[in-house]
C-alpha cells in the first residue's frame, strides 16, 4: 500500500522552490502525493501532477493560525504518513500542525543570513522557537545554506541533509550557438521581479551601456514590474521586461550570455538551466553561486558597477574565451545536478524518515 506524503508550500507561483517541488512530485509515483498551498496562485496548471491539490485560500498572513487547524484536518483526512514543507511560513504552520508521530521534513531554499526576510528579528525568533518546539528533518539546497541555517539561528544541528536543486536534462537539450550575424549582443536574466534579484543594479549598469549594441532581456513577473520599468525609462537602458514564460528551454539558447545580480540565492534553478544549455554566465560573487558553479562563471562585485560594465564589454568583443567554461559548466551540471541525482537522494531521505517511526 502506498504511503501518503503532503507537500506543503506557500503558493504555486513560478519560482525556483515551486518548480523544484512540482518536478519532484511528478516523479514520486510510489507515493500518494497531496500538494497543499496557503495561497491561491497556481502558475503550473497542467504541469502539476499529483493525487490531490488543496489550496487553503488564505487572504493574508492573518489567516495563518487557522491554517494550522486546516493542515491538521488535511493530515487526518488523507491519513498522511509524512509532511514535507517548503519555505518559511508553510514550515512554521507545518511545525505547529503536524502531529509528533508523523515525520516532518523541511527544505531550506536560501542562505538565510543574506535573506531580506530574515533581517526581521521576529522572523528569526519564530523560526528558532518553532524548530525547538517541533524539530524537523532539515534539507538544505546547498552545503553553505544548511550549515548557515543552524549557525545563524544558533540551533543545535539535528538530522539534516544536503539535496541540490536539479535541472531536467531531457528538456534542456538545445545548446547555445552564438550567432555571428546578429549585431546586437543579447543577455538574458530570469527570475521573479523582487528585491532579492537586484535588477536595479543591472538596469543602471545597462544605462551606462546604452550606446553599445547590447541588450538585456528580463523574464519574470512580480511586484516590482512598474518600478523597474520606470527605472529603465529613466536610465534609457537597453533592457526589456519580457514577462513570464514556461518554455525557458527554448528561449535560453537564443541568447549570447546569462546574467544574474542577486543579493542572495539558495541553489538557483535558473543558473542550472543556463549551465545545461552551455550559456556563458555572469553572476554576482555570492557564496551560493560559487558553490554552485565553482570556476565555470564570470563573477562580478555588486559594489562595483564599472567592473561589471567592463566585463560585459569584454564578453561581447571576445566571447570565445569562455568556451571552456561553458563546457565545464555543462559537465558539472550533468554530473551532479540532474533529476535522477535529486530523486535518488530524496527517495532515500523519505525512506529513512518513514523507517524511523
Amino acid at each position: 500500500m502506498k504511503k501518503t506524503i503532503i507537500h506543503f508550500i506557500y503558493s504555486l507561483g513560478r519560482g525556483g522552490a515551486e518548480t523544484m517541488m512540482v518536478n519532484a512530485v511528478r516523479e514520486l509515483n510510489d507515493y500518494n502525493n497531496i500538494v497543499v498551498t496557503l495561497f491561491n496562485d497556481n502558475r503550473f496548471e497542467d504541469e502539476l501532477k499529483c493525487d490531490q491539490y488543496i489550496c487553503m485560500n488564505l487572504q493574508s498572513l492573518a489567516g495563518l493560525p487557522a491554517a494550522v487547524g486546516k493542515l491538521r484536518k488535511i493530515i487526518k483526512t488523507y491519513k498522511a504518513d509524512l509532511v514535507h514543507s517548503h519555505l518559511f511560513w508553510p514550515t512554521v504552520v507545518a511545525r505547529l500542525g503536524t502531529p509528533l508521530n508523523i515525520p516532518l521534513i523541511t527544505t531550506i531554499h536560501a542562505f538565510i543570513a543574506s535573506s531580506l526576510e530574515y533581517k526581521k528579528w521576529y522572523i528569526r525568533a519564530i523560526d528558532k522557537i518553532s524548530y525547538r518546539v517541533r524539530p524537523s528533518v532539515i534539507i538544505g539546497v546547498a552545503k553553505g545554506a544548511l550549515k548557515e541555517y543552524f549557525s545563524f539561528l544558533n540551533l543545535e544541528p539535528g538530522k539534516s541533509y544536503v539535496l541540490y536543486t536539479f535541472v531536467d536534462m531531457n528538456r534542456f537539450t538545445q545548446k547555445n550557438i552564438p550567432d555571428p550575424g546578429r549585431k546586437v549582443f543579447r543577455l538574458i536574466s530570469t527570475g521573479a521581479l523582487r528585491l532579492q534579484k537586484n535588477y536595479p543594479f543591472l538596469i543602471k549598469a545597462f544605462g551606462a551601456l546604452k550606446k553599445e549594441d547590447i541588450e538585456l532581456h528580463i523574464f519574470g513577473s512580480g511586484p516590482l514590474k512598474d518600478s523597474l520599468q520606470k527605472l529603465i525609462n529613466d536610465n534609457g537602458a537597453n533592457v526589456v521586461l519580457k514577462g513570464e514564460l514556461k518554455n525557458m528551454h527554448e528561449i535560453l539558447p537564443q541568447y549570447d550570455a546569462f546574467v544574474m545580480a542577486s543579493f542572495f540565492e539558495g541553489f538557483s534553478l535558473a543558473v542550472l538551466e543556463a549551465m545545461a544549455v552551455k550559456l556563458p554566465m555572469m553572476l554576482s560573487d555570492i557564496d551560493s553561486f560559487k558553490e554552485q558553479c565553482a570556476g565555470t562563471a564570470i563573477y562580478f562585485n555588486l559594489a562595483n558597477a564599472d567592473e561589471f560594465v567592463k566585463k560585459v564589454l569584454q564578453l561581447k568583443h571576445d566571447i570565445s574565451f569562455v568556451s571552456e567554461m561553458t563546457e565545464q559548466a555543462y559537465e558539472r551540471v550533468a554530473g551532479n545536478y540532474t533529476l535522477p541525482h535529486h530523486m535518488n537522494q530524496l527517495q532515500a531521505i523519505y525512506s529513512a524518515a518513514l523507517s524511523d517511526l
